[in-house]
């Protein structure tokens, strides 16, 4: 009697663990439940925010990059230079997606990338001379395209008192370089202030 009850308590017992394992293994196939579906859906939806910010980013810095090669031609005062790299500008700046930002922003960029490109193209159409004079609004477009987009990058807005009444322009580096002089007075101005 005594045997049959051990070989009862024990089928017990292992139905038991069957069962228990059974149910642990029929809720990891389940469906997972809304909550756990909104979270999912959060996370994809940052993840894609993150995304459009980094191309966003990336679209601006691909901006500033072109206008500091085209700041570059004119301080070597390279004519031909600048006119490539004002069209490659015209283009960079025809790029950019203002999509994620606020209503008022999209407005403000679209009016300053507007701005920006007739300056950037005439630029490419231009000599030197003329260039220098649309670099002096084009330098004034992207420091505000900057204020709205922001940059990862340290930058430097430097002044020149002589041209033109007294004239801004962004660098990557502290170190005065003119583009609006080139070789005549390529030290003339000072950094008025850091960006970032």
């Amino acid at each position: 009697m005594k045997t049959i009850k051990r070989s009862i308590g024990t089928v017990a017992l292992v139905a038991t663990m069957i069962l228990t394992v059974s149910c642990k293994d029929a809720n990891k196939n389940e469906a997972p439940s809304s909550a756990s579906n909104e979270v999912m859906q959060e996370k994809m939806d940052s993840s894609k925010d993150m995304a459009m910010s980094d191309t966003q980013e990336a679209m601006a810095e691909a901006i500033l990059k072109d206008y500091f090669n085209l700041k570059d031609a004119l301080v070597g005062d390279d004519n031909d230079k600048a006119k490539m790299l004002g069209g490659t500008l015209a283009k960079s700046l025809g790029n950019l997606d203002k999509s994620t930002y606020s209503e008022s922003q999209q407005k403000e960029l679209t009016d300053i990338i507007e701005d920006a490109t007739e300056h950037a193209e005439h630029i490419s159409e231009s000599d030197i001379k003329h260039q220098r004079e649309h670099f002096k609004i084009l330098s004034k477009d992207i420091t505000d395209m900057v204020a709205i987009t922001g940059t990862a990058t340290k930058l430097y807005e430097q002044f020149c008192p002589m041209y033109d009444g007294g004239t801004a322009w962004l660098s990557t580096k502290e170190e005065v370089r003119n583009p609006y002089y080139g070789s005549q007075m390529l030290k003339c101005g000072k950094v008025q202030r850091e960006i970032n």
